[in-house]
């Protein structure tokens, strides 16, 4: 992408007035995606981002610039830039890089850009078709098939230079049903760090078409939930998206190295119930958080976030580190050059625990059981937050019977995880698309069936 030689003269002039550190981040990615919807195609496109992100530090102070110009002079520009932005100071550093093979621990067996349209097309339109023939209430379908390549190159200061290729794949649809003239919709959208091959071992598409349908049609026939505050189970998988956002944001080192989390300074400290177990893991073979190298260089790790409800550590990225004094976690992420880094998730999900799933439910008199989550909004420094359930139930006297719907769950995260009395062994990870300083990246949430023993519920 850019050569060893290019960067290390780049890199020279980054820290010529006084920087203690200095990195490029280039990266060339190809997005290709389809889109489905009236029962035909209705585009497809290809979306190529180039560039390189140049970024200084020193001490506390950081200046990031960045170029779609590669070349060696833009390059030079682009640092001189950042460089001028930092100070005025004179330096005279010699940039010696080595590269490094961090090896792939995700392989591709059918790389998307060698497959073609009409073969991605027959695979969307199994999952949309599926859904679309689910039932006569079904009133609309969109599908989209997507696919990115994304190919990085990071250098720095400290000697590193390193690239890495991430391929991922994903189907998404999405339906709707009417039913007496109330319409719901249905989501379903699994995605691998894989290429096509996710179709062939991983993720049946006409399977995601009927689950996407089927949640719609429950929903649209469904009463709705009664309000009040009652003992919530929450489904494995997506269901992991409530500790994701509640409390895994405040353990990125963004908010934490500013003490504006709500677990600033709580290392060592017991954070949630001792049934609680969550790690961020960016190791995990093809899945679709998953790297072989952060966007600063930086190995990806298994981080044991919260041990028997102990938090151990935070994700950290070398800048925030420096402020908290810890070491970078493998957590830096961004969603392009054009971004800054900052400490993100990857994997990250609640370990399965000591209780019998079918327990969970049959202990529980009266409750919700949130068996799909949706979207939402939360506050990281207090960890307050509001989440949709896409699909619930009411429990009674130990059963799940009668869909709900309009219900939300609303609650403060470091309350949340305390009050998880029930850890089941069903652990599943669900594909996302996580929002924050640096962009939209992928990232996973997952979590065993687990009980929430008090939470307020919205609804009717």
């Amino acid at each position: 992408m850019i050569s060893r030689e290019v960067c290390e003269r780049v890199l020279a002039k980054a820290v010529s007035t006084g920087a203690d550190y200095a990195e490029i981040f280039a990266e060339h990615s190809v997005n290709h995606s389809i889109n489905m919807i009236a029962d035909k195609v209705e585009t497809i496109s290809d979306r190529v981002i180039a560039g390189a992100g140049i970024r200084v530090f020193k001490g506390l102070r950081s200046v990031a610039a960045s170029t779609v110009d590669t070349s060696e002079e833009g390059l030079m520009r682009c640092a001189e830039r950042a460089a001028d932005a930092l100070g005025q100071g004179t330096a005279e550093i010699s940039v010696v890089l080595r590269e490094r093979l961090f090896g792939d621990i995700h392989p591709v067996k059918i790389v998307p850009s060698t497959v073609s349209n009409a073969e991605k097309v027959r695979v969307l339109k199994d999952g949309y078709f599926a859904a679309r023939e689910y039932s006569s209430d079904i009133k609309q379908v969109t599908g989209t098939l997507l696919d990115v390549d994304h190919g990085i190159l990071i250098a720095n200061t400290e000697g590193t230079y390193a690239q890495d290729r991430q391929i991922r794949t994903r189907i998404a649809i999405n339906a709707v049903a009417e039913i007496n003239g109330e319409t719901q919709t249905g989501f379903f959208g699994p995605g691998r760090r894989m290429g096509m091959e996710m179709f062939e071992s991983e993720v049946n598409a006409i399977e995601v078409g009927k689950r996407a349908a089927k949640q719609a049609i429950t929903m649209a026939g469904a009463g709705y939930c009664p309000a009040g505050v009652m003992p919530v189970a929450i489904g494995n998988g997506f269901g992991g998206v409530i500790f994701h956002e509640a409390c895994g944001h405040s353990l990125e080192a963004s908010s934490v190295a500013y003490g504006t989390s709500q677990f600033a300074g709580k290392l060592g400290q017991q954070i949630a119930n001792p049934k609680v177990t969550a790690l961020d893991d960016g190791t995990i073979p093809n899945a679709w958080g998953s790297i072989n190298i952060d966007d600063e260089g930086t190995p990806a790790r298994r981080n044991v976030l919260i041990e028997n409800g102990i938090l151990k550590t935070y994700m950290v990225d070398k800048f925030n580190g420096r402020r908290m004094g810890m070491a970078p976690t493998g957590s830096a992420r961004r969603q392009d050059y054009s971004y800054t880094t900052t400490s993100r998730m990857t994997n990250t999900f609640i370990a399965e625990g000591p209780d019998d799933n079918d327990e969970i439910i049959s202990t529980m008199e009266y409750g919700l059981y949130a068996a799909s989550m949706g979207g939402g909004s939360v506050n990281p420094t207090t960890g307050e937050f509001n989440f949709g359930v896409s699909e619930a139930y009411m429990v009674r006297n130990g059963k799940i019977c009668e869909p709900v719907r309009g219900a939300s769950l609303v609650g403060k995260g470091s309350d949340v995880i305390m009050k998880i009395d029930m850890v089941g062994k069903n652990l599943d990870l669900g594909t996302g698309m996580c929002g924050a300083s640096s962009g939209s990246i992928p990232t996973t949430v997952g979590q065993p069936l687990i009980r929430v023993s008090s939470i307020t519920v919205g609804g009717r």
